[in-house]
């Protein structure tokens, strides 16, 4: 009998669990272990600050989901992972062994590491849904008192689109609202240029975004490291292209939202061999990890070196399909694996997004993720909202009935119109 442990239940993990779950023998254990009892659908979160959601409509107890797929929640949450005497020490102060360890736990988020940066200081989130809901009480507050909008993300951060999202939803809502016009609105960011998404662009996402922003009169700021967060105040320095001072700007809010740089959670920060310096998971391309071969990783806490130099740190997302890629591999190998073979099964990390406008949106394309492509397409329109709103849908019906695997291949392409994309391919034998 082999225990396979699951460390989180987010977007990856809750996929990750089903998918393993599928690929056990009889036998065999699986357990997951998550702060909490509660799934939440992360891109949802931006719904939930203008008030289109609430929390409970974008949730899911996991409790009785599980234990109907023979399961095992651990809700207590994982203090440190010690892959050296493969086991977990949970949040209780108890011990959890496993054979097979699969790391999806999102990321820390590095608030710190700007003044003043955070829900519990100057600025509002979107990273997780209590964030959302205190960002929907300060666009009430903005409601009320129209201001000055600064949105965007900094330094290091490594998941933009949630950014531009958030800034033409706010834009939508407050027209809804008929105070647009009293609300400037300035995006700031250190992408080297609008549509970059730390992944160099995809299809014409610069000229998409660009052209969207210009239509709703939105300034922005790009090469742009926030130095500082004050009340009702935000400080960036404006960089050139070899990273020297270009000009500072001194931009005054009544309502912020900036996405913070990533970091790897502390329960696998400074374990040499396990993570990177920035507490990333380190993996091979069977999404293992090297010098723990009984572990695996997927998702934003994987370790991916940036596309390409830019003048500020930018790192590269983790998609939502890029991260499914993952899971099928990883659920492939492991597979294998108990089977006495050696794992052949390589993620393609191919990307498929929707960003949403609120009232329209933009989709993108890449295959591979990070390029040189093979395919590389964006669009904008109508459809990429109600694609949305179905995908949200879908997705929350497919967690509570049990069956989250394979999601973007079978619903989101489809709408698409693109051809089906291969999630992972199979290495010959030599």
């Amino acid at each position: 009998m082999t225990h396979i442990v699951v460390l989180g239940a987010g977007l990856g993990g809750i996929i990750m669990a089903y998918e393993m779950k599928r690929k056990l023998r009889r036998d065999d254990r699986l357990t997951v272990v998550n702060l909490g009892s509660t799934y939440s659908f992360v891109p949802s979160n931006p719904w939930v600050a203008v008030g289109w959601r609430r929390p409970e409509d974008i949730s899911v107890d996991l409790v009785p989901v599980l234990k109907a797929h023979g399961i095992t929640l651990r809700p207590e949450g994982a203090r440190r992972v010690h892959p050296g005497e493969n086991r977990l020490e949970l949040n209780d102060g108890s011990s959890l062994d496993y054979d097979y360890l699969i790391l999806a736990t999102g990321p820390d988020l590095a608030f710190d590491e700007v003044p003043g940066l955070g829900p519990e200081a100057h600025t509002q989130s979107i990273c997780h849904v209590d964030h959302a809901l205190r960002a929907k009480a300060a666009f009430d507050a903005l409601v009320k008192a129209p201001g000055p909008i600064v949105i965007g993300a900094v330094q290091g951060a490594s998941c933009y689109g949630p950014a531009y999202e958030f800034a033409f939803i706010l834009d939508t809502a407050l027209r809804n609202a008929r105070i647009r016009d009293r609300v400037p609105m300035t995006f700031v960011t250190p992408e080297p240029y609008i549509g970059h998404l730390g992944l160099d662009g995809v299809g014409d996402t610069k000229g998409l975004l660009e052209s969207a922003l210009r239509e709703r009169h939105i300034k922005w700021i790009t090469n742009a490291r926030t130095t500082k967060v004050e009340p009702g105040m935000l400080t960036a320095e404006e960089v050139d292209e070899a990273g020297a001072l270009k000009a500072t700007h001194e931009l005054p809010f009544a309502f912020s939202m900036m996405l913070p740089a990533f970091r790897g959670v502390p329960a696998v920060a400074g374990i040499e061999g396990l993570a990177n310096p920035r507490g990333f998971i380190l993996i091979d391309k069977y999404q293992r990890n090297p010098a723990f071969p009984n572990v695996f990783a997927i998702g934003v806490g994987v370790a991916i070196p940036p596309v390409g130099k830019t003048p500020l740190a930018v790192g590269v997302p983790k998609t939502g399909f890029m991260i499914e890629s993952m899971v099928t591999a990883t659920a492939e190998n492991i597979a294998a694996l108990l089977k006495g073979e050696a794992p052949r099964a390589v993620a393609s990390w191919n990307a498929v997004c929707l960003a949403d406008f609120g009232d329209e949106g933009i989709a993108f394309v890449a295959q591979p993720q990070i390029p040189p492509r093979n395919l590389n397409w964006s669009a904008q329109g109508k459809w990429v909202h109600a694609a949305k709103v179905g995908f949200e849908k879908y997705f929350l019906r497919k967690v509570r009935q049990g069956k989250a695997e394979t999601f973007y291949e079978n619903l989101v392409l489809d709408m698409l119109g693109i051809r089906k994309l291969k999630d992972i391919h199979i290495e010959t034998a030599e």
